[in-house]
């Protein structure tokens, strides 16, 4: 275009042929760039909607990697939480068992019997009353019982 130009400039004496030129140039220039404008907005929406779709994409990647991370922690944690929960019974445990050996100590330096003791006491006052009911002490048995529950009531 630019040559079309030249020649006609170098070879043209009017004024009027090189007005022409110029006015179909500019025509020429115009039309190319009304059609770049077209060509641009057409593949505009192309890359537009192809940008969309990888965009989405993306997203939904972004999505799933997030939830496994996220599902990863929360993991970590839950084992976590179970150790330091499983250290703390742990540590309740002993702690109740030496107070209960300190509590029983205590209690054996002041001459309170134990539990088992007083089970064993018990069962033997149970046996030596069987043995007195056998021996023909029922009725003695019998009048000290009734007693003991007036006595209680």
């Amino acid at each position: 275009m630019v040559r079309k130009l030249k020649t006609m400039a170098a070879g043209a004496g009017k004024d009027g042929h090189l007005a022409i030129a110029i006015k179909e140039s500019a025509q020429q220039i115009w039309l190319a760039g009304l059609g770049a404008f077209s060509k641009a907005q057409e593949e505009g929406s192309k890359v537009f909607e192809a940008l969309v779709r990888e965009g989405n994409s993306i997203q939904k990647r972004t999505m799933r990697v997030t939830e496994d991370k996220v599902n990863e922690v929360t993991s970590r944690f839950t084992k976590m939480a179970g150790e330091v929960q499983k250290q703390a019974n742990h540590s309740w445990d002993r702690l109740e068992s030496v107070f209960e050996e300190r509590v029983e100590r205590a209690l054996q330096r002041l001459g309170v019997p134990t539990s088992k003791e007083v089970q064993h006491l018990t069962k033997r006052v149970e046996e030596l009353t069987a043995n007195v009911h056998k021996l023909g002490g029922g009725k003695a048995a019998k009048k000290s019982a009734s007693r003991t529950r007036r006595a209680a009531a």
